[in-house]
């Protein structure tokens, strides 16, 4: 079965985007830097999404994400789904963050509850057969638009959507070409789907 264990960013100042992350969000383990190089214009054809619990910790992340240096991509909003909004990382990452509630129940927490990579792909039912034979297991399915796979005990659950849509969804503009400056952590042997995406065997050290 393949999970997700980590999620490698490629960015161009490791030490920068790390004080990035543990500043906006407080990432650790299962988010990954490291120094690339690779040329990258427009949208790279993925999203990360943190979903909360309540309207409040949407607003208190992405304020804190604005301040340690993210732009707006599209202001926090209530939508017919709940409420989220979406910023872009100084690396270029772009990151949503949502929650499927529209009122909040208490005080602001910044818990995330979950972390979804969303690959923004050409043909969704080509993409989902692909991860189906990589071993992976549906765990909601809408057509040919939206694929959401089983996470198991993985900390980052994987999702498909049409790379435009995806790209709406965000913000943005579809159009972009070059390196995804992403590299997916958990497969046994390594492998890339059909739109490039590619995952890498998870390094983990044994415990003493």
């Amino acid at each position: 079965m393949t999970f997700i264990d980590t999620i490698t960013l490629e960015v161009a100042d490791p030490a920068a985007a790390e004080r990035f992350y543990n500043t906006a969000f407080g990432l650790g383990a299962p988010l990954r830097l490291r120094a690339s190089q690779e040329p990258a214009t427009g949208f790279r054809g993925f999203t990360l999404s943190l979903t909360v619990s309540q309207p409040a910790d949407v607003d208190a992340l992405i304020d804190a994400a604005l301040d340690a240096g993210a732009t707006t991509l599209k202001p926090a909003a209530k939508s017919m789904w709940g409420y989220g909004g979406a910023v872009q990382a100084p690396d270029g990452t772009i990151w949503k963050v949502a929650t499927s509630k529209k009122k909040d129940t208490g005080p602001a927490t910044k818990q995330i509850d979950d972390i979804v990579l969303l690959l923004g792909v050409s043909d969704v039912a080509a993409s989902k057969q692909f991860y189906l034979d990589q071993g992976l297991t549906v765990a909601k399915s809408f057509g040919r638009m939206y694929v959401e796979f089983a996470s198991g005990s993985s900390p980052v659950k994987l999702a498909l959507y049409r790379r435009r849509a995806l790209a709406k969804d965000a913000g943005v503009s579809p159009d972009g070409t070059g390196s995804h400056r992403i590299a997916v952590g958990g497969a046994a042997e390594p492998f890339t789907d059909p739109d490039g995406f590619a995952w890498e065997t998870t390094s983990i050290t044994a415990a003493p």
